[in-house]
């Protein structure tokens, strides 16, 4: 099955700066990937260029098959967008708002009808077509966004910050939402809140510095928050060059207070020699726990840990 977006060695320069570096992915029919990065990234520009709003200084984006730079009215057509501010427009009614929407896409008539009574069913909409959206409350407007953004049945959704400002309610309902509609779509979710990513998305990749540091489906990413490291507490200290040593273990760090976090292998788990290590050397072992990493430590070790290669420039 072709990819409803490829993105080949895209790069993108703000004067001698490079905010984007050579990144490539693709997205499919029936994924939502997370998109996260912290600011200043190079995740917006990145956002930017899919949409067809910036121009890239050099690489590739297919939206459907369909080139952005050579026919971008034509791949523009296979994008939904709604941006962090819902572009509604607050005196309008939400049946009058939604046709607008329609005929800017080009629709009329019977199929116009059909795609608004669509749009309205998917997004729950039905009971509030004639009144004035400005009335609505948020978690409603930011339905009007996404039905505004699929009323042309694109192949592929973008969302940017969907469900900042709803309350938990509100939060639960759009994200079930996107994950209907998911089955029928490929989504781009970008976002700060980082379990929105585990409850919504089928794969998560993070942007830092402009590169690609994490592209993993979220059963990796799972993987990745199971024990990977101990906790270790002693009464006396342990000879950490020889607890490195041990099979599996990546790397010891002392925590201070007689407390070390030891760092290993996804696939092994060295719990067992290192208590014999210790113990050997009459350390004084208080406890040993495999840690669980949140998504948040995560991702600060791998935007603070990652090793970037070097920007090249581009191929003229």
């Amino acid at each position: 099955m072709n990819p409803l977006i490829q993105v080949e060695q895209l790069y993108r320069y703000y004067g001698d700066h490079c905010a984007v570096n050579n990144v490539s992915f693709s997205l499919g029919k029936g994924e939502i990937l997370g998109f996260l990065g912290p600011n200043g990234a190079g995740k917006s520009s990145t956002m930017q260029m899919i949409c067809g709003n910036l121009a890239p200084t050099s690489g590739q984006i297919l939206i459907n098959g369909i080139d952005i730079l050579d026919s971008p009215k034509e791949a523009k057509r296979e994008l939904g967008y709604l941006p962090e501010v819902p572009p509604v427009y607050r005196d309008l009614t939400v049946d009058e708002f939604l046709d607008y929407c329609g005929r800017l896409h080009g629709l009329s008539g019977e199929q116009l009808r059909a795609a608004l009574n669509q749009a309205k069913e998917r997004c729950g909409l039905i009971d509030v077509g004639g009144r004035l959206i400005g009335n609505l409350s948020k978690g409603y407007q930011q339905r009007v966004g996404i039905a505004q953004a699929i009323l042309h049945n694109p192949a592929v959704i973008i969302l940017d910050e969907p469900t900042v400002g709803l309350d938990p309610i509100q939060i639960r309902e759009i994200r079930e939402l996107i994950r209907e509609l998911g089955r029928d779509h490929g989504i781009i979710l970008s976002t700060h809140i980082l379990p929105e990513v585990q409850e919504s998305c089928t794969r998560v990749q993070i942007i830092h510095k402009g590169q690609l540091v994490m592209n993993d489906s979220i059963d990796g990413l799972t993987q990745r928050m199971r024990a990977s490291s101990l906790l270790m507490e002693t009464r006396a200290a342990p000879d950490l060059k020889r607890l490195s040593f041990v099979d599996g273990v990546q790397r010891v760090d002392d925590l201070g207070g007689g407390r070390y976090r030891i760092y290993h292998d996804k696939d092994k788990n060295p719990a067992e020699r290192v208590a014999e290590v210790v113990v050997s050397e009459n350390a004084g072992l208080l406890s040993l726990t495999p840690e669980r990493l949140s998504m948040e430590e995560i991702f600060i070790d791998i935007t603070q840990h990652s090793v970037l290669e070097p920007t090249e420039e581009p191929a003229a």
